[in-house]
């Protein structure tokens, strides 16, 4: 919100570390302090600890985490007493990546009732995978414990007619998946969460230690944080140690995702309360967002200071008109590119791909912040997995010509140095006709033939021969290890795979894009085959090396999306590019910009702050009534997340609001969203192009006029 609390926080900080403090009996002067700062996620805490770094000179010791790091490494690290406590066998936890936990869920919960579950909500059997293992993690969030689950549900579904035996039936798969998951060593978020605050928060000899190496708690952004560590953080209330929180009542940015805000809120009951009033009057919110804020609301009728507001008939339109604007403000000098944002309630792939094609096209970087995707909507890595089906026998069923082709021509490259951006030895002409007649299909051995099966080989030309017999050569290489009494590779995929980065990838100069794609296939590929080598240890029956191949470049394929590389921007800080984000990613950057393209802004995805609400989060907050919410509560929760993202966001841009609205959404229906009337009463943004237009034709035709 940039009022201040974030500096306060640290200030507070800095006169705790210049207080005298002894020890284990050691001289005050002696003394040194350790601090534990929470952030609410990886990237505000590569922003704050630099801040907090410079201000206190490295005068106390400061150990940094977010909420989920914090619980991960605590029950690591206590790892002897959470075995104790549940007396399973002892070995070192392995904790599970979302992907790989939707993949080992489906799998262990094949006999689930589906049908059921479907009759509640039509949905298939992968999105209710996805759903119920949310529950289990909202409930760790909430502190509930899982056979308190039933109730909860039970009583939140009413008006679905839920009954108790289905919410028993969901209950009871989430017990035996968290117990098949401890009796091997894996660890999922929602799991490592409950055993935190089941087992090593209420212990004594824990919160002994906790106290022993941290001698005040800070934290920032608490309005996003779970329930559970308002219980971690009166610890050390409790024992007259420091905590200083800071809480944005406008905030609450991940409510509906396992934040409680109004639990949070509770610590002032125990605290002294600071009010902020610093008024950043560089901001739009802090001149115009209350009035905004009352106009959307209906409490006024007419709008002050009307935003700008650009205006097509289809959303094509609107995308070209948006990125036309912004080429003009930079080429004039009216704006630098990372002064400008585009920030929308559910930016689609559409939408990304056409501002960053158009801009990229003028020389105008941009930088799509946190832009999750499927691994597989990269050529590059599609080729990498086209490359598996031809090394591990048994994945012929998984590979056409059609995938080899486009395999053929990514991972052919000119490699000598003065070439390196000249076009692939492999054209895709090229690349067809050696898919077609050098390409064998085979459901347990496909391969590649020697180019001169192709009987006009000779026209292929030197430059694509040459890469062919290259990649032709290095696939003989990875299967020399194969002999007729082992008639398969058993050499992990993770090297193969780093192999072909290597061979064919490393030597050219690759975007950062195209870099963080492949760290991020690496770190999946290297933590499956972590959990796969876990499973073969405890498990007395599992699958042969090619068969889990196949799982996992199934797995891919099939678009699910995989955990972001670390770190996703070694920095901290964006790149100096026009950014791309959602709403919520936006304000959970925190970050701020001139100018503001606010795209979509009469879409019916503003309803509600533009929040996704995860299933089940109304009734695993700690202070939830136990009854189901009413329309009118719904209308007003939806109300107030607008209000607070609309104040968040206008206190986020210093001087431009540019309301981007098309009348057919993509779908062709009409936009009716909450914005709209903002959108009506906005002064419209003229085109001079358009303009110019117009006034020839009224010059040519005087009897015609033009609306």
């Amino acid at each position: 919100m940039r009022s201040g609390k974030t500096t306060a926080l640290i200030q507070h900080l800095v006169d705790w570390s210049n207080q005298p403090s002894a020890m284990g009996g050691e001289p005050p002067q002696l003394a040194v302090k350790t601090a534990l700062v929470f952030a609410v996620n990886a990237d505000n805490r590569q922003v704050l600890m630099p801040e907090i770094a410079q201000a206190t000179t490295g005068k106390i010791i400061v150990q940094s985490t977010t909420p989920l790091g914090f619980f991960e490494n605590e029950v690591m690290l206590f790892w002897p007493l959470v075995l104790k406590a549940l007396g399973l066998q002892a070995q070192f936890p392995l904790r599970l990546r979302p992907e790989t936990e939707q993949e080992l869920a489906a799998q262990f919960w094949q006999a689930a009732p589906w049908e059921e579950l479907q009759d509640l909500e039509n949905m298939s059997p992968d999105r209710w995978v996805r759903r119920i293992l949310d529950v289990l993690q909202l409930a760790a969030f909430g502190g509930i414990a899982l056979e308190d689950l039933p109730r909860r549900l039970e009583d939140g579904l009413g008006e679905l007619n839920c009954d108790r035996a289905l919410t028993e039936t969901i209950a009871q798969m989430l017990m035996d998946w968290r117990d098949w998951c401890l009796q091997h060593g894996l660890l999922t978020y929602g799991i490592l969460t409950a055993l935190y605050w089941r087992y090593l928060l209420p212990d004594p000899a824990y919160q002994g230690h906790l106290l022993q190496r941290y001698q005040g708690v800070f934290a920032d952004d608490v309005d996003s944080y779970p329930a559970i560590t308002r219980d971690l953080f009166e610890v050390w209330l409790n024992h007259g140690s420091i905590g200083v929180f800071s809480f944005n009542p406008d905030g609450a940015i991940r409510l509906g995702l396992g934040a409680d805000p109004d639990y949070l809120a509770g610590l002032k009951l125990v605290c002294q309360l600071e009010s902020l009033c610093q008024d950043f009057t560089l901001s739009l919110g802090a001149v115009i967002g209350h009035n905004i804020v009352a106009f959307v609301s209906g409490e006024t009728f007419e709008l002050p200071e009307p935003l700008t507001c650009l205006q097509t008939s289809s959303r094509a339109q609107l995308l070209r008109q948006t990125a036309d604007h912004i080429i003009e403000a930079i080429e004039s000098g009216q704006a630098q590119p990372e002064e400008i944002a585009v920030i929308g309630p559910g930016l689609d792939t559409i939408a990304r791909y056409t501002l960053i094609e158009i801009l990229t096209a003028k020389g105008i970087p941009v930088e799509s912040l946190k832009d999750q995707r499927p691994l597989n909507s990269s050529a590059i890595i599609r080729a990498l997995l086209t490359l598996l089906t031809l090394v591990y026998p048994g994945l012929g069923r998984l590979v056409d010509a059609e995938q080899i082709a486009e395999m053929f021509v990514v991972l052919t490259h000119q490699r000598t140095p003065s070439l390196a951006n000249a076009a692939g030895m492999i054209d895709p002409v090229r690349a067809g006709l050696l898919a077609d007649y050098c390409f064998q299909p085979h459901p347990e051995h496909p391969k590649l033939l020697p180019v001169q099966t192709f009987p006009r080989w000779d026209r292929l030309g030197h430059q694509a021969t040459t890469a062919y017999d290259n990649l032709l050569s290095w696939l003989e290489q990875q299967q020399k290890g194969s002999t007729a009494q082992q008639p398969y590779l058993t050499l992990n995929p993770v090297f193969i795979l780093d192999r072909a980065i290597q061979e064919f990838l490393a030597p050219h100069a690759l975007s950062y894009d195209q870099l963080s794609v492949l760290r991020e296939l690496m770190e999946t590929a290297q933590h499956y085959w972590q959990v796969d080598e876990r499973l073969r240890q405890t498990q007395t029956r599992h699958p042969p090396l090619p068969e889990t191949v196949g799982q996992f470049i199934q797995l891919l394929r099939q678009g699910t999306l995989t955990a972001n590389p670390f770190p996703v921007n070694p920095n901290g800080q964006p790149r100096r590019a026009v950014m791309l984000a959602t709403t919520f990613q936006y304000r959970m950057a925190r970050q701020v910009h001139r100018w503001h393209f606010w795209l979509d802004a009469g879409s019916a995805l503003w309803h509600g702050g533009g929040a996704v609400i995860l299933w089940g989060a109304p009734f695993c907050l700690r202070n939830w009534s136990g009854e189901p919410l009413t329309v009118e509560e719904e209308m007003n929760n939806d109300q107030a997340q607008l209000r607070r993202l609309l104040l968040d966001l206008l206190n986020r841009v210093t001087e431009k609001v540019f309301l981007c609205h098309s009348d057919l959404s993509v779908s062709g229906q009409e936009q009716v969203g909450p914005l709209l009337p903002l959108v009506d009463a906005s002064t419209p943004l003229v085109d001079n192009d358009s303009q110019a237009q117009r006034e020839q034709v009224d010059e040519a035709n005087p009897d015609v006029v033009t609306v």
